[in-house]
């Protein structure tokens, strides 16, 4: 009984370790920039823009630049435009120039130099 007890601790012990050791070496730093575009929105979560509230507007705006500022139908001009020059600065830092096109012309996706 004490056996299986000490061996479970030691187990235990060595997937702690091994996971502790794991967060640290695989450690992603998140992208401030979801949060920075979030604060900028209005914040009444209407779905006027077809998200799910503020919080998927800013996700779709940071991952693709064909999504366009101007979904958002509460915020006014100046934080649109507030908006669209933070985008634009994000967009430029990482290289990415434009959206992907399809065959067909429709965009897909953003490119990246």
């Amino acid at each position: 009984m004490i056996e299986s007890i000490v061996v479970m601790a030691l187990i235990g012990a060595v997937l702690g370790l091994g996971l502790g050791y794991a967060s640290d070496k695989f450690y992603v730093e998140p992208d401030k920039s979801y949060d920075d575009v979030l604060k900028m929105l209005p914040g009444l979560n209407c779905g006027a823009c077809g998200y799910p509230g503020c919080s998927g507007l800013a996700e779709a705006l940071v991952a693709d630049k064909s999504v366009k500022v101007s979904l958002c139908k509460p915020a006014p001009q100046d934080v649109r435009d507030r908006i669209t020059y933070y985008l634009d600065d994000y967009f430029e830092s990482k290289g990415i120039t434009e959206p992907k096109k399809s065959v067909s012309g429709k965009s897909i996706g953003r490119s990246e130099n």
